[in-house]
């Protein structure tokens, strides 16, 4: 059995890029491997791949929920195993490719999951009362302001929902290539895309989405989308919330490289966004290595 291809690293370096290139040149298929682009409506912010960019070649686990659909990481494990055994059976390559290192390392390690067994009704407890039995389990809430966020979280506790045994046991055979650059010029490729999803509707995305803030969990916690609560609800100022957003994405980016670094067999190498095609020559070499 080859290896399974996985690219990783921060967001806004070109992961999507070299994973189209690199499935053309192995005869693979793709794989989403990040938690916003699991959502039909979340294309902008999520700088999901367009069907243009997408260049024919098959791509997996992109806009397959809706934005209230409690789509969670074990149904992400459950998806991909499928998908990788399908893709595999074909006699094709596969390719992971996204910057959510939970996602993946869910789906090809011996993570473990209890689901949930029931739904349970909350609607008796004022938020107050909720708060106060989440921070009783020594959990801190992330958002004390999403009613439907701070519900899923205190039905976790209760259920004992939780990742068991067996998680640093890798399923598959993996080459994992991590996507590095400097920092400066990482942040300011940030900025910049930023920016460009401001030019390219991101405004319009977010406010055809207004009613379903109130309910969607991926709206309220998906970077690019839950600065916006505030601006469609209160008076945030657009500038405010592009602001956010960066500094959130710039944030996130550490936490990337910190995680990927940590968690996984990781062959790290700079971008040369000058000469991308080096790039994709360097990650052509690490895919043939033995």
């Amino acid at each position: 059995m080859k290896d399974i291809i996985v690219i990783v690293g921060p967001t806004g370096i070109g992961k999507t890029k070299l994973s189209i290139a690199l499935a053309k040149k192995l005869d693979a298929e793709i794989i989403n491997g990040d938690s916003v682009s699991i959502y039909k409506e979340l294309n902008i912010g999520s700088a999901k791949p367009t069907v243009e960019e997408m260049e024919d070649i098959p791509h997996h686990l992109f806009s397959i929920c809706g934005v209230n659909d409690d789509y969670t990481v074990y149904d992400y494990q459950s998806d991909v195993r499928r998908v990788i055994e399908d893709i595999q059976n074909r006699g094709k390559r596969v390719i992971i490719v996204g910057g959510t290192g939970l996602y993946i390392k869910a789906a090809l390690y011996d993570y473990q999951f209890i689901k949930e067994e029931k739904k349970k009704d909350y609607s008796h407890l004022s938020d107050e009362e909720i708060r106060e039995k989440i921070k009783d389990c020594s959990v801190d809430i992330i958002d004390i302001h999403n009613r439907r966020r701070m519900e899923r979280l205190l039905q976790k506790l209760e259920n004992k929902e939780a990742i068991t045994q067996g998680k640093d046991n890798c399923l598959y055979p993996i080459k994992v290539i991590g996507l590095n650059t400097n920092r400066d010029i990482l942040y300011d490729r940030i900025n910049k895309r930023v920016d460009s999803m401001i030019e390219n509707g991101l405004i319009d995305e977010v406010k055809s989405l207004k009613k379903d803030y109130l309910t969607s969990r991926i709206l309220n916690s998906g970077i690019g989308y839950q600065e916006f609560y505030d601006y469609l609800y209160h008076d945030k100022s657009l500038e405010e919330v592009i602001n956010e957003i960066k500094l959130h994405s710039r944030h996130f980016a550490k936490r990337q490289f910190t995680f990927f670094r940590h968690q996984f067999p990781t062959i790290w190498f700079d971008v040369n966004f000058e000469n991308f095609s080096k790039t994709i020559h360097d990650a052509l070499e690490i895919c043939s290595e033995n």
